[in-house]
């Protein structure tokens, strides 16, 4: 009887597969939970009646109690997670996964004010924290779960298009701060403000707060600007090769250098098979 319960309750609180309406509700009961608190963050930074910050704060208790109910479900039944684990084993490598510290975090801010002595600037600090749920829905929704597989897969490829462009935005910051900080002191007082000019640059956005007046700097911002477009588009075409590559998969397609497995046919009628 434990143990079917146990089940039972391992079943419905795990992402939802085909058939299992429990756990379905369950999903969908979680992620609009998680969409009402990150409102509330929102919602509480305007000037709001004091009846409506009460039931703000109502729904949050409410949805901490889930919350907490769920960590707490979580810990309990990961020996059904990991069987291959002894039951405290399993325990502590699913508190130590990246999804149960979210889920930890997320409750936290509930839980801080009542065990140490702080003022209410910190509480409204912890606070923000409470938009950490947002990934949460990473469990929930399929999307999310195929971008955090792309980012596996290409992950490598990301990081090294990622350094190239650290170490242009470097160079870049330094000669720029070079070109112009004689013209223009005040704007490029060191190489921070050219990283941000780099980046405003680099990036095409181009806020025009900080821009070269010199003509080195001026031809080097327009190398800069023109390298951009080209570099930061990098990660955008690995993702979406990435992507395109899950997609294809998924489908039952096959990849690039496969060949398509031709459809077979009754001998005798000749229907596809």
């Amino acid at each position: 009887m434990y143990l079917r319960i146990k089940r039972t309750v391992f079943d419905v609180i795990q992402p939802a597969s085909r058939g299992n309406i429990a756990s379905k509700i369950f999903d969908l009961f979680i992620m609009a939970l998680i969409f009402i608190g990150i409102a509330s963050v929102f919602i509480m930074t305007f000037d709001i009646s004091k009846e409506t910050a009460h039931l703000l704060n109502e729904l949050e208790k409410a949805a901490i109690i889930v919350f907490s109910a769920e960590y707490l479900l979580r810990i309990w039944t990961a020996n059904m997670l990991y069987p291959e684990l002894s039951p405290a084993r399993a325990r502590l490598k699913y508190i130590l996964s990246g999804m149960a510290i979210i889920d930890l975090v997320a409750i936290l801010p509930f839980y801080l004010p009542m065990l140490l002595p702080v003022n209410l600037v910190g509480i409204r600090a912890i606070r923000l924290v409470r938009l950490l749920r947002v990934f949460k829905l990473n469990r929930y929704s399929e999307a999310l779960v195929s971008i955090g597989e792309v980012f596996k897969k290409k992950y490598r490829e990301i990081l090294v298009s990622m350094f190239f462009v650290f170490i242009l935005l470097v160079v870049a910051s330094l000669l720029i701060y070079y070109a112009e900080h004689d013209a223009q002191p005040d704007k490029f007082p060191n190489a921070f403000s050219g990283l941000w000019w780099a980046v405003a640059t680099l990036t095409t956005v181009g806020y025009g707060d900080i821009y070269p007046v010199t003509a080195i700097g001026r031809l080097l911002g327009a190398v800069i600007a023109v390298m951009g477009i080209g570099m930061v588009a990098v990660p955008t075409s690995i993702l979406s090769s990435g992507f395109m590559e899950l997609l294809s998969q998924k489908s039952g397609d096959p990849g690039d250098g496969e060949e398509k497995e031709k459809p077979s046919y009754c001998p005798h009628c000749g229907k596809k098979l």
